[in-house]
């Protein structure tokens, strides 16, 4: 994906991003019930969210508004090539890292217990039985709070639409707030499925298909 509307994120940016995801997800359903205790939250979403950028910046794409980064968005493009073993051995050393993390903060384990129950919410496995290369996934869409209803969201959004619809790619994405179905609806996001596994937590999947009559987003 290539646009020259946003600001693409590069390595020295990661400190601003940790700090902006952590800020955005602190109260999100999803990490609520994965890190129940909220200090060990704070301390502990920090270092997971270095584990996630450190992992896909080599196969996906980070956009922000702009030089602030009051918003940001990561987009996986499955229709474009990457390095597979780059790929598997990022995987595979964020994934050490991640339960080094989860153990050091909690040593009973019972954090590092939450993510392996929850690991259905946090693979996106359920977009296999969906378009595979003409395809992308938004992994992370986010905008600080502070910063949130000027128009970031839109900002960022219509971007990521405008290449998918003149590449014919679908988009896919989930969310654990039922707040944000009506809104990802709006940008002509479809519920695909709803899951609901080990937690009283919903994981709702929506999918945007790559079909001409989609409206433009205004």
């Amino acid at each position: 994906m290539y646009t020259d509307q946003l600001y693409r994120i590069e390595k020295k940016d990661f400190e601003k991003l940790e700090q902006l995801l952590s800020e955005c997800f602190l109260n999100d359903p999803l990490y609520a019930n994965l890190i129940p205790k909220e200090e060990t939250r704070k301390k502990l979403m920090p270092e997971l969210f270095k584990c996630d950028l450190e992992e896909f910046f080599n196969s996906c794409e980070f956009y922000a508004d702009s030089e602030d980064i009051n918003g940001l968005i990561i987009v996986s493009d499955e229709s474009e090539h990457y390095n597979t073993l780059r790929y598997y051995i990022d995987e595979f050393i964020a994934s050490i890292k991640t339960e080094g993390y989860l153990i050091k903060e909690d040593p009973s384990l019972k954090t590092l217990w939450n993510f392996y129950l929850g690991k259905d919410y946090l693979n996106s496995k359920w977009t296999d039985d969906i378009e595979q290369t003409k395809r992308m996934h938004i992994i992370y869409l986010a905008v600080r709070p502070s910063a949130q209803h000027h128009g970031l969201t839109s900002k960022m959004m219509k971007e990521v639409i405008r290449y998918a619809d003149e590449f014919g790619l679908e988009l896919s994405l989930e969310t654990h707030n039922e707040r944000n179905v009506a809104m990802y609806e709006h940008f002509g996001f479809t519920l695909y499925e709803i899951i609901e596994k080990h937690f009283d937590l919903k994981q709702y999947c929506m999918v945007r298909f790559a079909e001409k009559e989609n409206k433009t987003i205004v």
